[in-house]
């Protein structure tokens, strides 16, 4: 079964290209879903089934992000059924083949113990998305695809640059050379610090800008912008959770090392930078997908920042990488039901929409309350615990900086959100037939309501003790 969590949506890809049919190929994105989330959750509780051979093992912080990517893709692919139908004008064949493949090579991700590997899959992500953020099929989307595949393929190309010098520290410091993440944890304190500070900028700056990290985030706003709400939630839940993923990795083993302190530095600069220009440019903000591309810049800084805080903060990043990609996840979705059915995005196009689509402006409503760390919800739980972490570890500067960067995105995020929703829409203004609220369009934005509403009032076990294992592969591997 855990080969099959890898190898089955790619199956699936390849049968869905087959298929001639526009309307039954669409059946298979949820069917892969449903058996991902089953799979997933069988294969969590049972250890055994966790390793399949050296390349291929789910470490602890690779647990906790294939359960959230999994649960993201579950509920995206439910809505995809909604979404295709309404779009059977369009051949679908490479939506539906692509969307499944990216499943795969997410899941890749998380299983891989060999650096190399574990590039190969970040790079098909890549792949495997321009395809989708173009689904729309107009100058924008192509547009914004070239500038995705440009900015995220030098960015990866860095990061492979960073894993040659990662070898060259084992190599210089007199040990085996070998990309396998258990050996160079093992072998960390012989490194090359000097190759390692140099290996860690690189895949900081590479990585990062697959997360989205600014100032290599430039991506971001076009390619959000322009691909449908489904892509968008994929992107802002799973790409840039794997990719986060990746960078954790190898940061773990500059901690194993003794490099703590300049690795440490460059996170929370990254953090902060990436917190501040989110800031800066949700002001005035008048696409509310564009709103939510640099909401993805702030909040993959802050986890970015809880990593290099340590302690309790970085229990808070494991959490918030939870939190983020349900919560992402949901506004996404809701702003894709938004956007169809105004038939623009801007603040010129989109007015009242509670009064027109009550139940996504709605939820589109509470999903801003909650991203932006309000009560009752999770986000509040993981963003306090990170702003704790820092005055507890005496970064009072960091902690006054973090609240000044939230308060502004709140206001400017605010603005936009309340303009679209509570604005004066044109009386003519009516919803067609094929874009009206349905239950596969909405229920999956429900479900991810419900989980953070959940998540922010009681924590279940099992995933107490993902986060705290993947917080403790972390600590427990400092140098």
């Amino acid at each position: 079964m855990a080969a099959g969590l890898i190898f089955f949506p790619w199956i699936l890809a390849a049968l869905a290209w087959i298929i001639p049919s526009n309307r039954y190929r669409i059946y298979l994105v949820p069917f892969a879903g449903i058996f991902h989330t089953v799979a997933t959750v069988f294969i969590l509780t049972r250890p055994d089934l966790q390793v399949i051979n050296s390349y291929l093992t789910l470490d602890a912080p690779g647990r906790l992000v294939l359960l959230t990517v999994s649960v993201l893709y579950l509920c995206c692919s439910i809505y995809a059924v909604g979404y295709l139908n309404n779009h059977l004008d369009r051949p679908n064949k490479g939506f539906c083949s692509f969307m499944l493949a990216f499943l795969g090579m997410m899941t890749l991700v998380t299983w891989s113990q060999h650096l190399g590997l574990m590039w190969v899959a970040m790079e098909a992500t890549t792949l495997t998305t321009a395809p989708l953020i173009y689904f729309n099929y107009h100058e924008r989307s192509i547009e914004a695809t070239w500038k995705y595949l440009l900015i995220c393929s030098v960015g990866i190309a860095l990061a492979l640059l960073g894993t040659f010098c990662l070898a060259y520290a084992s190599i210089k410091g007199g040990g085996t050379p070998s990309l396998f993440i258990p050996d160079l944890l093992a072998s960390a304190p012989l490194l090359s610090k000097e190759w390692l500070k140099i290996s860690f900028v690189f895949i900081l700056i590479g990585y990062g800008t697959k997360m989205g990290l600014a100032p290599m985030h430039t991506w971001k706003p076009d390619a959000y912008g322009e691909a449908s709400g489904i892509v968008g939630a994929l992107l802002a839940g799973g790409l840039t959770n794997c990719a986060f993923l990746a960078l954790l990795r190898i940061y773990t083993i500059n901690r194993a090392a003794g490099d703590f302190s300049s690795s440490h530095h460059l996170l929370l600069i990254m953090g902060l930078l990436s917190m501040a220009a989110a800031a800066v440019f949700m002001m005035g903000q008048t696409d509310i997908k564009r709103m939510l591309a640099y909401s993805s810049v702030e909040h993959m800084g802050l986890i970015t920042l809880g990593l290099g805080l340590g302690g309790s903060a970085s229990w808070g990043a494991m959490f918030h990488l939870v939190n983020n990609g349900l919560t992402k996840g949901m506004l996404f979705l809701a702003a894709g039901n938004i956007t169809h059915a105004f038939g623009g995005k801007s603040l010129t196009d989109i007015k009242g929409a509670l009064k027109l689509l009550p139940l996504s402006a709605g939820l589109f409503l509470v999903g801003f309350i909650a991203i932006t760390g309000s009560p009752p919800f999770s986000p509040f739980i993981s963003e306090f615990m990170i702003l704790n972490g820092s005055f507890l570890t005496g970064n009072y500067l960091v902690g006054g900086l973090l609240l000044l960067f939230l308060l502004i995105v709140f206001i400017g995020m605010g603005r936009t959100v309340l303009t679209a929703l509570q604005g004066h829409r044109a009386e003519s203004t009516e919803p067609t037939e094929t874009l009206k609220e349905s239950v596969l369009t909405v229920l999956p934005i429900l479900v991810l309501f419900a989980l953070i509403l959940v998540l922010g009032i009681f924590m279940p076990e099992p995933l107490r003790h993902l986060i705290q294992d993947a917080q403790s592969y972390l600590e427990v591997n400092h140098g």
